[in-house]
């Protein structure tokens, strides 16, 4: 854990004891296991994010894209009949066929990521609502699936959702900070060209990011289906984008690309569902979400490009103070 992971933990730590001493029923069991479900299931899609944006990318679909998966499960199981973990299968195949398109979009054709991942948050939501007439889809009052309750489980009272995400964060940290897979994608963010000419294949890692991504948001679609057990479209997993971008910046990924960690931007969402949390038991009223997760992110933003420019400065002034200690020829 670097010093900027260190610092989100103590602010975390000192966020929870504040909205604690405002309202106690912050720590009561169901709040906690309620407010764990949720750091699972955003903490997936949010990694999700961070894969994205390390390699200066970004990735705005996130929210239609989990109503349109969520969707399409929902009604393969319970309209179709589809047994749950083909269904399951199936919507995660169709996430990394999404992710793929996505990354060929902007490696092949060479546009820009904001312009492919808009355009993806406009035709995965209007498909969304295409598909059930803007209608809500959820399981038939009564029914029930043998094995499906996995996904709202909470086996000694911590959600299913809290050990996948545990699962994903372990390999998702090994893959970014102890492969040679992660060495490519945090050099193709610092600088493409220069990876290209030390014979990376940028367009493969860049692409394989966007898959990474589209996958594990397939998986946090399920969950979050299974979570309201019905999806509306119009409004299902709206700006979801938004969390995702702003854990990751507040856990240290930076928009220029190259930068980040898997335990800090987990710890983002830690601190993202802490603040949620607090806007619930103090009575703020919901409609202010935006405006905290905006300021979030331009807070963010704002911190790293002064460290940017602090880091830049200083590598400049070490650079000039060693040419000038350079004995002369």
């Amino acid at each position: 854990m670097n010093k900027k992971d260190l610092g989100l933990l103590v602010l975390i730590l000192v966020v929870g004891l504040g909205v604690y001493l405002r309202n106690p029923l912050f720590l009561s069991p169901n709040n906690l296991a309620n407010t764990a479900n949720l750091i699972g299931l955003f903490g997936l899609f949010s990694i999700a994010q961070g894969f994205v944006i390390i390699t200066g990318g970004i990735e705005l679909s996130v929210g239609s894209m989990m109503a349109l998966l969520g969707v399409l499960f929902v009604d393969m199981v319970g309209r179709l009949g589809v047994p749950w973990p083909i269904a399951a299968a199936i919507v995660i195949a169709l996430g990394l066929l999404l992710g793929l398109a996505h990354g060929l979009l902007i490696t092949k054709l060479r546009m820009q990521p904001f312009v492919v991942t808009l355009c993806g948050l406009l035709i995965y939501r209007g498909a969304s609502r295409g598909y059930t007439a803007d209608a809500t889809a959820g399981f038939p009052f009564g029914s029930t699936y043998p094995g499906l309750d996995f996904f709202v489980a909470r086996p000694w009272g911590i959600p299913t959702s809290v050990f996948v995400l545990a699962v994903v964060g372990v390999i998702a940290w090994v893959v970014l900070h102890r492969s040679v897979f992660g060495r490519y994608l945090y050099a193709v963010g610092k600088n493409e060209e220069a990876a290209k000419f030390s014979g990376i294949r940028t367009s493969v890692v860049i692409a394989a990011a966007y898959v990474i991504c589209a996958g594990l948001t397939a998986i946090a679609a399920i969950f979050l289906a299974m979570y309201t057990r019905s999806v509306s479209p119009s409004s299902h997993a709206n700006f979801y984008e938004l969390y995702a971008i702003a854990a990751a910046v507040l856990g240290g990924f930076s928009l220029r690309g190259g930068e980040g960690s898997i335990v800090g931007v987990i710890l983002g969402t830690i601190l993202l569902q802490v603040l949620q949390n607090l806007v619930n038991l103090l009575g703020i009223p919901s409609s202010l979400n935006f405006a905290v997760m905006g300021t979030v992110i331009l807070v963010g933003v704002l911190v790293d490009q002064q460290w940017g420019h602090f880091r830049e400065r200083r590598r400049i002034r070490e650079a000039a103070r060693s040419s000038l200690e350079q004995p002369a020829e």
